[in-house]
């Protein structure tokens, strides 16, 4: 019975890897189950401390050593605290609008956000940047949330066709319009780190919709990120 468990899961692993491998996305919204938010975070601290010691020790390591038996903790609270916080609605930035008095109904641009994120398929970072457009249907909201947004997005297992859409819609949401434009380029460190490990490559999506599918209005975008 253990033989064929064994030969069950080395499949099954193989079968997911190369599901991964093929960049497989699932939905617009991350994949949370219905009970993701029972535990409170010092619950999940505990837990994933208690399962990375198993993983650690898995692998060999001693954890009497003095630069690792802080390690699982270490983990657990990195994972919860920063950078997968953005799986827990609590941590959704407020954002303010303001009336956009001054009458500017031409696109704003904010490039070079920075992006830090994590691969859902091997769980290593994706590194790059953010690039927003958008015209202000009669609000406009603060340059620093704009970062805001794409930071809790972010703090989650992603892909980036995912990421990129969660983006862009929440962006229409808050500020009521269409007319949002989204462009990342980022680096996949499951690709340079591991894999294939090409570290020249990058990996450039985009979500464009309302004005910015004319296009004159795409290039005047695009034409900003490059100056």
């Amino acid at each position: 019975m253990k033989q064929n468990e064994t030969v069950s899961d080395t499949l099954e692993i193989e079968t997911n890897d190369l599901i991964g491998e093929e960049h497989i996305g699932t939905s617009y919204d991350t994949p949370l189950r219905e009970d993701a938010f029972l535990l409170t975070d010092e619950e999940k601290i505990q837990h994933i401390s208690h399962h990375f010691r198993k993983i650690m020790e898995t692998l060999g390591l001693d954890l009497t050593d003095d630069s690792l038996q802080g390690t699982p903790g270490r983990v657990a609270k990195m994972f919860v605290n920063e950078i997968f916080s953005g799986l827990d609605p609590k941590n959704k930035p407020a954002i303010a609008l303001f009336e956009n008095k001054y009458g500017f109904r031409q696109m704003l641009v904010e490039k070079d956000i920075t992006l830090y994120s994590n691969c859902e398929h091997h769980f290593v970072p994706i590194i790059g940047k953010v690039h927003i457009g958008y015209i202000s249907s009669g609000k406009v909201i603060g340059l620093s949330k704009l970062n805001r947004i794409v930071h809790y997005y972010a703090q989650r297992p992603q892909v980036q066709e995912r990421l990129n859409i969660q983006i862009a819609n929440e962006l229409k949401s808050v500020l009521g319009t269409e007319d949002v434009a989204v462009v990342i380029d980022a680096v996949h460190l499951c690709v340079s780190s591991r894999g294939i490990r090409d570290t020249n490559s990058s990996t450039i999506t985009s979500q464009y919709s309302g004005a910015f599918l004319e296009e004159g209005t795409k290039k005047e975008f695009l034409s900003y990120l490059k100056t």
